[in-house]
């Protein structure tokens, strides 16, 4: 089991970029499969999240070179030139590979199992099984509709759907799902949430129309192999953003982060806090808009986080209740119930593992209220969550002594190169591996 080891004291430097946005890199992968011709794509995560999409894809027959150094180059098969594959695919710990997957794999021709870790098999897909069966697939699963599960490719037909839930992976899927479905396909959804397919739809070849909530398309159009530069995830660099507000001393630029309105709750939360951040060299990057990210030290004051935030951050809220912890006052945390069914129960987590580190929280159905104090050394289970593994991590430059996170495999899911990035930062990092 690798774990890591952290002691307090140090502050963050310096100036660096984090990894491509694993959301933006899984996207390209699919949508460059499923084109006609050639897509480069630049800058891309290679993280087992994204390589376990490139795997399903060469499973059924789509030829790609890489990924090298961020470099891929997708021979697409076109959207009817998907090939049977002979095993089960395997998304292992990734709920975007699952979800987005199966509404691609609805619209086949041929039958396909999705599987996935221990992990990936507890989290909930009825929410993308409802409105794909609407549209005429047969997908089977466990009773409580979780993986595998057992896609038996058919016709699609269109259909109008409201998303119980804001969620950018199921309005993805039923997008997705929508290009192989006779008629036109929309999803309205009740917040905004991430907008990276419809952007890439778009610059793949796909019309999307956009009127406020609701995206739909059209079936039986074309996608075109393009080249795409996949900007620097805000999810990855939210741990940065967070280790140098809370750690005096600290003066950190991140380069070349997307800054897609629909993903920057992180920084207007931790600005309504009393954070230092500076967005400078604004530009667009692959249809993104892209910015250098400079965070300073500042002390941070509890606020209650305003419930319209919740879904441009909800990926961010394990460095949030870390904010939290080290602001003064308390910070109150509703709206969120949807980090009860993310790689773990991140609420309970998140709160467990303060706890361990003498912070007060209350925890809510949908949330928390957690008192702002000095956190003390300790011990963290983080339960084989990624994000919040890096959080703790982060948690420990301002404990008052040394902070050991167990089960921290799964950060090379999401962000592979952390610990040495965070060492070069000057975060006191040891890795452990039993």
């Amino acid at each position: 089991m690798t774990r890591y080891l952290i002691r307090p004291g140090s502050r963050l430097v310096g100036r660096f970029p984090v990894p491509g946005d694993k959301s933006i890199s899984h996207r390209a992968v699919i949508l460059g499969a499923l084109a006609e011709g050639v897509t480069e794509v630049e800058g891309l995560l290679e993280g087992a999240d994204v390589l376990a999409t490139i795997a399903a894809f060469r499973s059924m027959g789509v030829q790609m070179e890489g990924p090298d150094k961020g470099h891929l180059r997708i021979h697409g098969a076109g959207l009817q030139g998907l090939r049977a594959p002979v095993v089960p695919l395997d998304c292992g710990n990734s709920g975007t590979a699952m979800r987005l997957l199966a509404g691609v794999l609805a619209g086949q021709s041929f039958p396909s199992t999705l599987v996935g870790d221990a992990s990936l098999q507890k989290r909930p897909m009825g929410r993308i099984l409802n409105p794909l069966r609407a549209m005429g697939a047969e997908i089977t699963a466990q009773e409580d509709g979780r993986a595998p599960l057992h896609i038996h490719g058919r016709p699609l037909h269109g259909i109008d759907y409201a998303l119980p839930v804001a969620s950018a992976q199921v309005k993805s899927a039923v997008l997705l799902a929508g290009l192989y479905a006779d008629g036109q396909t929309c999803v309205t959804e009740p917040a905004p949430t991430r907008d990276h397919s419809e952007r890439m739809l778009q610059g793949f070849g796909q019309p999307v129309e956009r009127q406020g909530p609701r995206a739909c398309l059209r079936g039986g159009g074309r996608l075109r192999g393009q080249a795409l530069q996949v900007p620097g995830d805000i999810s990855s660099a939210a741990f940065f953003l967070l280790g140098a507000t809370i750690a005096p001393g600290s003066d950190l630029t991140l380069e070349g982060i997307g800054i897609n309105p629909t993903r920057t709750g992180i920084i207007e939360i931790l600005t309504r806090m009393g954070a230092r951040i500076d967005l400078t060299a604004l530009r667009e990057v692959g249809g993104e808009p892209v910015a250098d990210i400079r965070v300073r030290h500042a002390p941070l004051q509890g606020i209650a986080i305003p419930p319209r935030l919740v879904p441009l951050a909800i990926d961010e809220f394990p460095a949030l209740f870390i904010a939290a912890a080290c602001a003064k006052g308390q910070t109150v945390i509703t709206g969120a119930e949807e980090l009860r069914v993310k790689e773990s129960d991140r609420i309970a987590v998140m709160a467990g593992g303060l706890r361990a580190l003498g912070v007060t929280v209350e925890e809510r159905v949908d949330g928390a209220m957690i008192s702002g104090s000095a956190l003390l050394g300790g011990r963290v289970d983080s339960h084989g969550d990624h994000r919040i593994a890096m959080a703790f991590a982060m948690a420990a430059l301002v404990a008052q002594g040394d902070v050991e996170i167990l089960d921290c495999a799964n950060v090379a899911t999401s962000f592979p190169s952390f610990p040495a990035l965070a060492q070069q930062a000057g975060l006191l990092l040891e890795v452990v591996s039993a």
